[in-house]
């Protein structure tokens, strides 16, 4: 497979797997409508990198050990499930009766702690390594260049930063953010119990 069909064959199925309704996209819309548009950006910019640590484990062949290894699932899942848990409390215990305005937070949340936020919900994603696999086995072959497998990884990261920040777009949107800071206490609450279900999901779910 050349790098051109490489490249339209990884828009068409990451598109669809990044826009697919997960805890990537509950954690961008939590921070955006909570913290504010800078925070989702910096969250969304966690979650591309995040990326990169399935990417390069996945191109040296370890996505294919990880997926068989229960072990090795199951450290992930409990790992994964737990942080996934421990976001949505911090969200159904917020006390604020509205959703506090970006700039009112941005001065006591620096934006490394958003990006790590997203970089690690990412990263222990246990669904990670059966997708990749999934997808590097149909694009990737033991003879292909490095640069042409780097170039599909930062594609990779592109589609998904591009998704993210169209979300955090629309979400910050004066309007559209203006409804939500009606009941922004109510859905703080609702995406944190989404977020704490997610977690009891990945971690009693056979993966």
């Amino acid at each position: 497979m050349d790098l051109l069909q490489g490249l339209a064959l990884i828009s068409a199925v990451h598109f669809l797997a990044a826009a697919s309704p997960g805890p990537d996209f509950v954690l961008v819309s939590q921070q955006t409508l909570t913290n504010g548009r800078k925070a989702g950006f910096m969250c969304s910019i966690g979650i591309a990198l995040g990326l990169s640590v399935h990417i390069f484990y996945s191109s040296l062949g370890l996505a294919a050990v990880l997926a068989n290894s229960e072990t090795a699932l199951w450290v992930i899942k409990i790992l994964g499930g737990s942080y996934l848990i421990y976001l949505g409390i911090v969200g159904v215990r917020s006390s604020s009766g509205i959703v506090q305005p970006p700039k009112a937070v941005a001065v006591d949340i620096p934006a490394s702690r958003h990006i790590i936020t997203g970089f690690v919900c990412n990263v222990l994603n246990p669904k990670a390594p059966v997708y990749f696999i999934s997808l590097f086995t149909v694009v990737l072959s033991p003879e292909m260049p490095l640069v042409q497998i780097a170039v599909y990884g930062a594609w990779m990261m592109l589609i998904q930063l591009m998704w993210f920040s169209a979300v955090v777009t629309l979400l910050s949107n004066p309007g559209i953010n203006r409804r939500f800071k009606r009941f922004g206490y109510h859905i703080d609450r609702l995406l944190g119990a989404t977020m704490i279900v997610l977690g009891l999901k990945v971690i009693f779910t056979r993966v």
